[in-house]
């Protein structure tokens, strides 16, 4: 039964703001792996927000269906603590074509949760509650208004009593976080404490927080007892974990280990795509950002890294990532 169970499940690409923006959820879902993905937050303060804001963060609002070239359905993401505001944008949302709206009750940021965002929410569950149940009144059962939670703000005492407070506002799903926001992305995250919310509420309930590797995954499902996950900084340390999990759910088998040199040739094929669009100082800071992610639990990422770091050329850059085989990428015109 335990392994029929594992052997099912989906899995969401986490959102990650300022790291994970359309053209990485491009390159992320183009192999079979990745079931559905959030955006970057939207923040929303005080006002409805034009059009504008929700085609930066979700370019894929212009497609249809509302997903990435390869077909993974898009979510976008609202971040606020008004209610009245976060209804009024969760149908401008709607207008536009949004498939789901997801609320960030789990953003760790220190600049955010001082101006009234994110996990900043969770020590007043009542809030929470507010926050879901305006957005869900405002879409009136078009679209589905999914949450995002973390297992408080300081400790756990009122982690149950904050994902019940999704559900009763009218959550579809919850995704929950193993972590306090005091605890940011120290190890380990709770997934055990996964399991003791999901035990309290009726509402599918996604674990999300250190799967690193197929281990991790068989681990966090068993003691969270949850079917679906979410990936988020391990799916930019190891762009083949989703498919990994993924090929061992249809066939029991384990894929070989990720190579540097596929983890490279990522590297190279999003810096040939940003540049067609920013300027080559811009991406030479971005490809830096992504190979930074890669140093997580891979010792040949993390040399490179350090031999990388302080170059400020991009072709130099990129033949550096692998040296016996150099690319130079064509300047745009």
């Amino acid at each position: 039964m335990v392994v029929n169970l594992l052997h099912k499940g989906k899995i969401g690409l986490a959102p990650m703001e300022g790291v994970i923006d359309s053209l990485t959820r491009d390159i992320l879902t183009r192999q079979a792996g990745f079931d559905w993905s959030v955006t970057e937050f939207v923040r929303v303060v005080d006002a409805r927000l034009p059009p504008r804001v929700f085609y930066k963060h979700c370019p894929e609002l212009t497609a249809r269906p509302v997903a990435t070239p390869s077909g993974v359905p898009v979510h976008l993401q609202l971040l606020g603590s008004d209610p009245t505001t976060l209804a009024s944008n969760a149908r401008q949302a709607l207008s536009l074509g949004a498939i789901s709206i997801d609320l960030n009750f789990g953003c760790p940021a220190k600049l955010v949760n001082r101006h009234d965002g994110g996990a900043s929410l969770l020590r007043q569950p009542d809030r929470v509650f507010n926050a879901v149940r305006a957005v869900a009144d405002a879409l009136g059962g078009e679209i589905p208004v999914t949450a995002k939670i973390r297992l408080g703000f300081s400790d756990r005492r009122l982690a149950v009593t904050c994902a019940q407070a999704t559900e009763a506002g009218g959550a579809a799903q919850l995704v929950v976080h193993g972590r306090t926001r005091d605890e940011g992305y120290r190890p380990p995250a709770h997934w055990e404490w996964i399991g003791k919310v999901r035990h309290q509420v009726s509402i599918p309930v996604v674990a999300n927080g250190d799967i690193w590797t197929l281990e991790d995954y068989w681990k966090a499902r068993t003691l969270s007892g949850c079917q679906d996950v979410m990936l988020g900084r391990s799916a930019l340390s190891d762009p083949w974990l989703a498919p990994r999990i993924r090929h061992w759910q249809l066939t029991g088998e384990r894929l070989p280990d990720t190579t540097w040199e596929m983890r490279a040739n990522v590297l190279k094929e999003y810096a040939s795509l940003q540049r067609q669009k920013l300027p080559d100082r811009v991406v030479v800071s971005l490809v830096k950002q992504w190979l930074a992610q890669m140093r997580q639990g891979n010792t040949e990422a993390n040399e490179y890294f350090h031999h990388l770091k302080r170059m400020t050329d991009l072709n130099t850059l990129l033949n550096a990532l692998t040296p016996n085989t150099p690319l130079r990428i064509p300047e745009p015109a």
